[in-house]
């Protein structure tokens, strides 16, 4: 009984003891990798995209703001659209199944991928 007695205090002893061993050496490269990420971050370059679309255009401000333009791209895209009726007689008012969007005006979007 006193054998068994001691032999389960061991094993418990042992137990802790590895189980701290493993959690120090897991700690350590945790603590390494976060420095690697942080110098990798500061020698990174910031970039953000703007879309501008319909006649505006504020790209001055970011450029003002020391931003440069790293790329730039511009496709057609509808900026209004308006309800007609499908047919001479339909009445929008009363009967929703008979009116169609259609576009309206379209215009250009302009999309800027900015660097810093």
């Amino acid at each position: 009984m006193n054998i068994i007695k001691q032999f389960s205090q061991i094993t418990l002893i042992a137990i802790f003891l590895s189980s701290c061993k493993t959690s120090i050496n897991k700690e350590y490269p945790l603590k390494n990798l976060e420095n690697n990420i942080n110098e990798n971050s500061i020698s990174e370059k910031k970039r953000m995209e703007i879309k501008f679309s319909c006649g505006e255009d504020g790209i001055a401000e970011y450029l003002d703001d020391g931003w440069k333009i790293f790329k730039e791209d511009s496709q057609e895209k509808v900026c209004t659209w308006k309800s007609v009726p499908a047919t001479k007689d339909c009445n929008m008012e009363k009967d929703k199944g008979c009116k169609i969007t259609k576009p309206d005006k379209i215009g250009e979007e302009k999309i800027y991928l900015l660097e810093k």
